[in-house]
């Protein structure tokens, strides 16, 4: 095997010793520089770009070849160059395209020509889009973002990035990836790393899944959240109805008539693009594009968004991508941000031979070495010279990365993260770090750590933790708990500790213990419960006491499957409430309901042990996959989830009082419809197999909400007494549904449109069996300020009731 290697790294070397390097700038005829211009060598698919400074760099092997640049807008130059041994300066010098239009005869009143040319285009597009039936090529994928500006401080922390450069222009983000692409028609395709870089983490993974964005499609999908519904092609089935059209004229390029087409949204506030797109007479195909999105668009977080495109013949009348180029750009919070994602594909194989499964649910693979390339390496394979400025960051980001290593760095870095500060303890918690150590303390705000409700008083919870991470991603959780009641000075002290490990899947295991406070079921939070007993005089949290232990174990094992087990142990105390529990709102306290759910029991708990298991399982069939050297991630699947748990009161075990078996069945999933908007659901079945003897934290229930504070979406009740439809029933049903329309409707009202703010409407139904019957519907209003949510909510009881309300989700609540 040795010699080999050997022999393996003479040829190379021999191979490289005997190459030439041509490089060169692209400019334009006045002068200015053509950036991620193409230059092919001419009868294959083979070439390079240059950066965004218009310079590009080519190994070649002795002998004569002939160069074609191209540039979209401008006309293609060919040279011919005789490479030896020596490197070679090769300029190219673009003339802008003329566009013929002496033919074209547009009467007064009458349809721009560009209306014929793009209805045919419409009519071919779906036999492009399926004419490569599969192929192989290789793909070079670099992403850059820049900061032009940014603020002093962003939330009252100060913005500081450790680089010690004060200036305002900074590369926040680079790196490199060169990547095998395959694809087979009509869902299969997969991406195997070659070689991945980034800035300053030599132990890093980059940007490495190729997005071909192509314009072939109906709808269009840019980026992750830019527009939820997507964005529409210029040659979408219906695109007539969302553009206009002008033709600017023709050109010839490799022997072919290639029509000019300008692309105009007939509204704003619709997805669509702005732009040019350059079609192939007779053949109808794209030639290029040079498209750009606009914040009026509906695209969030940027304000602007171009895309260009270049195709180049392979053979057998079919054209492949050669570049596309990404410029995103936008201010966002103060952070004036701009970039370049440059993608340059070569190396076409049309008709490659793929071994049986090699298509698997692994869709982006990285090898173990892939990111532990040499400089020397990526100067040879680099379809683009680097930037002066990109060359900067990575010396000054490695040099960086070095010197966070040194334990002396990691203890200054530690005393100055660590120190103690007023927003700190009371707003946003505090933090301690020994990362030479790998160990991390935090402690929760005041602010989180104190409230009210009228059994305990005044309630101090404190809940600091420690966590220590170890080799991969083992790491160890310890996790104190103590609780007081100011007022009925009761202390309740647990501790929780969680180790988690594994390496291509994740898995967990857990144990807990002590004494803490629970309530029936986790109907609402401390904070709400603080504000709506103080304020309004309502008690709706429903708490009681127990000893406990718990032990637990969860693992990810594969094929979209994960499992989980546990079985805890409870000793259960009543609790009541205090004599005179304060409230803000005058004459309230008389209102205070006891501490027990007065809608399914007249009198407290009594004192009771539970022993209980729990076992469950979800599935996601069709679960694809990013695979790295020591880990897989999972990306999601086009099925939905389903999911099954048993738990089962254990009768005698340590005493135990209950004796019951209860069971639930689940399916949910996000639908997305494109331009239609979102579709999720979410529906469980359940019940008792038996209920031999249960108490009220052993009931179904179901999260409901008496408060405006809207409660968890797709699962919960939003008018619903917390406790009124618990149950210990053979059979119950709980369906949620919500249709996010995404900015469709609301994009064609005069006025709100501007505000790109969202419809969204739902329903929940519970059906238990020979007991109750409960449905509510909803209409609201979504991505307000792009977190705020407010839905008006009908319900619809059994016995005839009609509750109405208005319910809000805000952050932090």
């Amino acid at each position: 095997m040795k010699p080999l290697l050997i022999l393996s790294m003479a040829v190379l070397t021999s191979l490289s010793a005997f190459s030439a390097t041509i490089s060169g700038t692209i400019r334009d005829k006045n002068g200015t520089l053509l950036p991620f211009s193409s230059v092919l060598i001419k009868g294959t698919t083979q070439g390079v770009s240059a950066n965004s400074k218009g310079l590009y760099s080519v190994q070649l092997q002795p002998g004569e070849y002939t160069l074609v640049c191209q540039y979209i807008g401008h006309k293609t130059v060919e040279k011919k160059v005789k490479v030896g041994t020596a490197d070679e300066t090769l300029d190219f010098e673009l003339e802008a395209q003329q566009y013929n239009l002496k033919e074209v005869e547009v009467k007064a009143g009458g349809e721009d020509p560009a209306y014929a040319i793009i209805r045919k285009a419409i009519e071919k597009r779906d036999e492009h889009l399926k004419e490569i039936k599969k192929f192989q090529c290789e793909v070079y994928i670099k992403g850059q973002m820049q900061l032009r500006n940014y603020p002093k401080s962003f939330f009252g922390q100060k913005v500081d990035f450790e680089d010690g450069d004060t200036s305002k222009r900074k590369m926040i983000f680079l790196s490199e990836t060169v990547a095998k692409y395959s694809v087979q028609l009509p869902e299969k395709h997969k991406v195997e790393v070659i070689s991945t870089k980034v800035s300053g983490r030599s132990g890093g993974f980059g940007l490495s899944d190729p997005q071909i964005i192509s314009f072939y499609e109906n709808n269009i999908s840019v980026g992750e959240g830019l527009n939820p519904r997507g964005f529409i092609s210029p040659i979408a089935n219906g695109a007539l109805g969302f553009y206009k059209y002008k033709f600017e004229g023709t050109f010839f390029e490799n022997g072919r008539e290639v029509s000019r087409i300008k692309v105009i949204p007939r509204r704003a506030y619709e997805p669509l693009f702005n732009g040019y797109i350059n079609i192939i007479e007779d053949e109808w195909r794209i030639q290029s594009v040079d498209l750009y999105l606009l914040r009026e668009q509906q695209m969030q977080f940027l304000d602007t968004l171009r895309i260009q495109q270049l195709y180049v013949p392979s053979g057998n009348n079919m054209w492949v991508i050669k570049n596309q180029v990404i410029y995103p750009a936008g201010k966002l919070f103060g952070f004036d941000f701009f970039g370049t994602f440059v993608q340059v594909y070569d190396k076409f194989d049309m008709e490659p031979a793929f071994k049986p499964k090699f298509f698997d649910h692994t869709i982006l693979k990285f090898y173990d070495s892939s990111n532990k390339k040499s400089a020397a390496y990526w100067d040879s394979v680099r379809p683009l010279p680097l930037l002066v400025e990109e060359k900067r960051d990575y010396k000054k980001k490695d040099s960086l990365e070095q010197v966070r290593k040194d334990p002396r760095y990691l203890d200054s870095l530690d005393k100055k993260r660590n120190k103690i500060t007023i927003g700190g303890i009371l707003f946003t918690g505090q933090s301690y770090s020994v990362r030479k150590k790998k160990e991390f303390i935090s402690f929760n705000s005041m602010l989180s750590t104190l409230n009210y409700n009228t059994v305990e008083g005044a309630v101090v919870n404190f809940t600091p933790s420690y966590r220590r991470r170890f080799e991969g991603r083992n790491s160890i959780s310890i996790v104190p708990d103590i609780r007081y009641g100011i007022t009925n000075k009761h202390l309740n002290p647990s501790l929780f500790i969680g180790y988690n490990f594994g390496k291509k899947y994740q898995q967990s295991m857990s144990i807990s213990g002590g004494r803490n406070v629970y309530q029936f079921a986790n109907g609402i939070t401390p904070r709400i419960n603080t504000l709506t007993t103080l304020i309004s005089g309502d008690n709706y949290m429903k708490i009681y006491e127990a000893n406990f232990f718990r032990a637990g174990y969860s693992a990810n094992i594969g094929n979209g499957v994960n499992i989980n087990a546990n079985f805890q142990f409870q000793d259960r105390f009543p609790l009541e409430n205090l004599a005179d529990p304060v409230t803000w709102k005058k004459n309230a306290s008389s209102q205070f309901t006891p501490n027990y759910p007065i809608d399914i029991a007249t009198a407290n708990m009594p004192r009771n042990q539970a022993a209980t298991f729990s076992a469950g399982i979800a599935w996601r069939p069709g679960m694809d996959y990013i695979e790295l050297p020591d880990r897989k991630i999972g990306l999601g699947s086009k099925y939905p989830t389903l999911s099954a748990t048993i738990t089962k009161g254990i009768n005698g075990l340590l005493g135990s009082d209950v004796d019951y078996t209860k069971w639930r069945i689940g399916i949910s999933d996000e639908l997305d419809l494109k331009l239609g908007g979102k579709f999720n659901y979410n529906v469980n079945f359940g019940g008792f197999f038996d209920a031999a003897k249960t108490f009220i934290p052993d009931y179904q229930h179901y999260l409901g909400n008496q408060t405006i504070f809207a409660s968890r979406e797709l699962a919960s009740f939003q008018l619903a007494p917390y406790y009124k439809y618990s149950n210990t029933a053979k059979f119950n049903i709980a369906a949620h549904a919500e249709y996010h329309l995404n900015g469709l409707l609301s994009n064609k009202i005069p006025g709100f449109k501007k505000l790109n703010w969202y419809f969204v409407t739902g329903v929940n139904a519970l059906h238990v069996d020979k007991a109750a019957d409960y449905y509510e519907l909803l209409f609201g209003i979504e991505n307000i300020l792009k977190v705020i949510r407010v839905d008006f909510v009908q319900g619809f009881e059994k016995a005839g009731g009609r509750p109405s309300g208005i319910r809000m989700a805000l952050p932090f609540f």
